[in-house]
């Protein structure tokens, strides 16, 4: 049975307020990478894998994979997914720099799909390397729509998060 606030031990996570809510925004708005939780469509068991990142041209976060990835045919068996991102500085403790937990669902672009040619523009202007493997047949953009977040924005500082405070 998950421990529950006492007067001996109050919640660890704070009101989500504006402050939250912007160091959130700002770990999604620069995030160029990440690591993504799925799970294995032949094992069941959660595998996680460092992806690049970026956003859309009306925002949101996509990234762009390889269908040749392990990671790719579980978003494909399953979207349902788990993203975090925020690096730790330079100097410091990594487990006090602000990071950003994810509950998120992949929706593929098809490259038939209206918004593919923006999507590609954009993805370009920010990951101007990926021209060497942009037009491959295999590759796939996908928007990581998210359902939740946990941030942690420095020790003491816990927070849960709504797709609308994210927004």
């Amino acid at each position: 049975m998950p421990d529950r606030p006492t007067a001996e031990r109050p919640d660890p996570i704070r009101p989500t307020d504006d402050e939250a809510r912007r160091l959130a925004q700002a770990l999604i708005a620069g995030a160029r990478f990440g690591a993504l939780a799925v799970i294995d469509p032949e094992t069941g068991s959660p595998a996680v894998t460092r992806i690049a990142l970026g956003t859309g041209p009306s925002g949101g976060i996509w990234t762009f994979v390889s269908g040749l990835s392990a990671h790719t045919r579980a978003l494909r068996a399953s979207p349902a997914a788990g993203l975090l991102v925020g690096e730790p500085g330079p100097k410091g403790d990594p487990l006090t720099h602000p990071r950003l937990s994810l509950q998120v669902e992949a929706v593929a672009l098809l490259r038939e799909a209206p918004d593919f040619g923006a999507m590609r523009a954009r993805w370009l202007a920010d990951h101007p390397k990926s021209k060497l493997y942009i037009d491959l047949p295999d590759f796939t953009f996908f928007e990581f729509r998210i359902l939740s977040g946990a941030l942690n924005g420095g020790f003491g500082r816990a927070f849960r998060l709504t797709p609308a405070d994210l927004a």
